[in-house]
C-alpha cells in the first residue's frame, strides 16, 4: 500500500501535544479560499515554479514529454491540463526553479521516518500527526500507518476537516488518539460559499466523535469577513458548549504566509489583501461562552 505524501516535518510543536512528526498528505475535498497549503489540495503531484530563480535556459521545456511548459515573455508557463506531475522538469533544472509537491511512499517508509524521533515523543508527550490536505481522503493508508504507530506505542493525532463518511471516521477513530477538528463556520450556506462543500456531514461527524468520547481539540481558523462576526461566533459557542469530549479550542488567525505558493502554482489568491487579525477578543469570547481552554495558535 502506498500513499501520496506532500511532506513530513519533524519537530512540529503546533500540531498536537508535545514534540511531533507531522505527515502531510495530498488531496482535499474542500476548496477553502484562504488555504495556506494550496499545493495539498490536488491528489496528484504538482510543480511549483520559483520565477525569481529561473534563467529561462529551457532545460525544463526539453525535458517535458507532454509539452506542458512554454515560454511567455520573461517567464515560463505550465499548462496544468497537460502536466502529470512526473517531476522530469524538476530533475533537470540547474537553478532549483521547480519543486515537486507530492511523492508516493509506502506504509513502512512513513513509519520509518516517524520512529526516528521516538525519544522526543517519549520526553514531551508527543507523537505523530496526520494532516493535509485532508488525510481522510487516503483513509486506508492513514489507518495502516496509525496502526503501526500504535503497535510502537506512538501517540496519534488526526488534523481533519471532518468531511468524510461516518463509517470512515469511525474506522479511523480506532487508531487515532486525538482529533484536531477544523470548524470553519457553522452556517451551512456560508461554509458552502467559501469552501465549496456543505458542512452538514462535518457537524454530524463531530457529534459522532463526541458520542464516542474521543479526545477532540477544535481548530477555528479566524477569517475576516467570513466567520469573525457575532452571529458566527455565537453559533460556534452553541455548537461546542454541549460537547463534553471537546477539550480545547485553538483560534488560528488568518495569515498570508501561503500567498507565494499560489503564484508558484499559477493560481489566483483572493485573500491576498485580507487583514491579519490578532484573535485576542475572539479567544476571550469563546472561552467565556464555552468554559473551555482557548488559545491563539496551534
Amino acid at each position: 500500500m502506498v500513499g501520496r505524501i506532500l511532506d513530513i516535518k519533524c519537530y512540529a510543536i503546533h500540531d498536537g501535544p508535545g514534540i511531533r512528526t507531522t505527515v502531510f498528505l495530498k488531496g482535499c475535498p474542500l476548496s477553502c479560499e484562504w488555504c495556506h497549503n494550496p499545493e495539498s489540495q490536488r491528489e496528484r503531484s504538482e510543480i511549483l515554479y520559483y520565477e525569481d530563480r529561473c534563467t529561462l535556459c529551457g532545460a525544463c521545456i526539453s525535458a517535458c514529454k507532454h509539452g506542458a511548459i512554454s515560454p511567455d515573455g520573461e517567464r515560463l508557463v505550465l499548462d496544468q491540463s497537460l502536466c502529470i506531475g512526473c517531476g522530469d522538469c524538476v530533475n533537470v533544472c540547474p537553478n532549483g526553479a521547480r519543486e515537486l509537491a507530492g511523492r508516493e511512499m509506502s506504509v513502512e517508509q512513513v513509519v520509518k521516518e516517524v520512529v526516528k524521533d521516538t525519544l522526543f515523543y517519549e520526553e514531551s508527550g508527543g507523537g505523530v500527526t496526520f494532516s493535509g490536505g485532508e488525510p481522510l481522503m487516503q483513509a486506508e493508508f492513514v489507518r495502516a500507518v496509525a496502526a503501526r504507530c500504535h503497535e510502537l506505542d506512538i501517540h496519534t493525532a488526526l488534523d481533519t476537516s471532518g468531511y468524510a463518511s461516518e463509517s470512515e471516521l469511525m474506522k479511523a477513530a480506532k487508531v487515532i488518539d486525538l482529533f484536531l477538528y477544523d470548524i470553519k463556520v457553522v452556517d451551512d450556506a456560508v461554509h458552502l460559499a467559501h469552501t465549496g462543500v456543505s458542512n452538514r456531514s462535518i457537524l454530524h461527524n463531530l457529534r459522532v466523535l463526541n458520542e464516542m468520547r474521543k479526545r477532540i481539540w477544535i481548530r477555528f481558523p479566524l477569517l475576516p469577513g467570513v466567520n469573525d462576526d457575532e452571529r458566527s461566533l455565537s453559533d460556534l459557542v452553541d455548537l461546542l458548549a454541549p460537547l463534553r469530549a471537546v477539550e480545547a479550542i485553538q483560534v488560528l488567525p488568518y495569515h498570508r504566509a501561503g500567498a507565494g505558493k499560489y503564484r508558484r502554482l499559477g493560481r489566483e489568491y483572493i485573500f491576498a489583501k485580507t487583514e491579519e487579525p490578532s484573535g485576542k477578543d475572539v479567544a476571550t469570547y469563546l472561552a467565556k461562552g464555552t468554559a473551555l481552554t482557548v488559545r491563539i495558535g496551534g
